[in-house]
């Protein structure tokens, strides 16, 4: 992707196609680092993809960042010129199409291009000194399943033949198909981790991937409590902040751990705006793909684009 203007480009007005909310997130970071770890992404069997990587997988950060579908995102580029040049297509060429963009993000998935594009990125904010290391607030969200949940017929438990990957958990006394997205957020809004998971998976199978081991202290609400994870924090000197839990044993908690819970609880509520402006803004109420891998490659996406957004916010003018 080259920086040079093309005789087209050099015509037209340099306020044609403004987009100032593009621009700054264009100019936020080195992306370089995405160039090199794209550059190898092979969408096809042989020969060489006829796009840049970078180009291709600025493309697919547009396409979380707007809730696109392929197609939609195929028109875009085709119609926009502030897609264009956040991408570096340049007004002359063509862009590519929507099965094109569909191998595209399929060989990225296969690679988790998109994940290691997340933590070089976060590497980048945390350079800037736009990660806090106060505390990591640790939760999950289910997201449902692209297909329609399996029928009744089908029997408990059943698999949907066409979405293998995604299961059923239970929740406030209802049932849901799909999957799990589990982040470690620091506390000033950055997320630092993500996992990915079939809807089964319970959050503390997952939450010592949520943990950086830099932070100060760790949040987490009843789902995550284990005496092993409270020794091993306790090993690294991070302050234990992750709820209790009653059980047969100890139905009623006392007091001092009611009001532990509480405290802890107003702490960690700020992770649950995370999962609102993903379902909101960025379409991850529902799966879009059929398979976890590319799932998980959407949402990074969509981590990296919010975290972007948010360090945006927090730098200085």
């Amino acid at each position: 992707m080259s920086d040079q203007r093309s005789m087209v480009e050099a015509l037209v007005s340099p306020r044609l196609g403004r987009n100032q909310r593009l621009e700054a997130l264009n100019n936020l970071i080195d992306w370089s680092v995405v160039g090199r770890l794209a550059k190898k992404i092979r969408p096809g069997e042989t020969g060489r993809p006829p796009y840049d990587g970078l180009s291709m997988a600025k493309a697919l950060y547009l396409q979380a960042l707007y809730n696109l579908s392929d197609t939609e995102l195929e028109e875009a580029l085709g119609d926009r010129v502030s897609f264009r040049r956040f991408c570096g297509f340049g007004l002359e060429v063509e862009t590519p199409d929507s099965t094109t963009i569909c191998r595209f993000r399929q060989a990225a998935a296969e690679r988790k291009v998109m994940e290691a594009c997340f933590e070089a990125i976060n590497k980048q904010l945390d350079a800037k000194g736009l990660v806090t290391r106060k505390g990591t607030l640790m939760d999950a969200t289910i997201v449902a399943a692209q297909h329609n949940r399996p029928p009744i017929e089908a029997g408990k438990g059943a698999s949907h033949p066409k979405e293998p990957d995604a299961d059923w958990t239970y929740k406030g006394g209802k049932s849901y198909f799909g999957y799990k997205i589990h982040v470690g957020m620091d506390m000033g809004g950055i997320v630092r981790r993500m996992v990915m998971t079939p809807a089964k998976t319970y959050e503390s199978e997952v939450a010592d991937a949520l943990i950086s081991g830099d932070e100060h202290a760790v949040y987490g609400d009843r789902a995550y409590p284990s005496k092993q994870r409270r020794e091993t924090l306790k090993r690294l000197g991070i302050k234990d902040r992750i709820m209790h839990r009653a059980d047969k044993w100890h139905p009623v908690l006392p007091k001092w751990k009611q009001r532990h819970n509480a405290l802890i609880s107003r702490r960690r509520a700020p992770v649950e705006a995370v999962f609102s402006a993903l379902k909101r803004f960025y379409g991850m109420r529902r799966a879009r793909y059929a398979n976890l891998l590319t799932n998980a490659g959407r949402a990074f996406a969509a981590l990296t684009m919010l975290n972007l957004c948010r360090a945006n916010a927090m730098s200085p003018p």
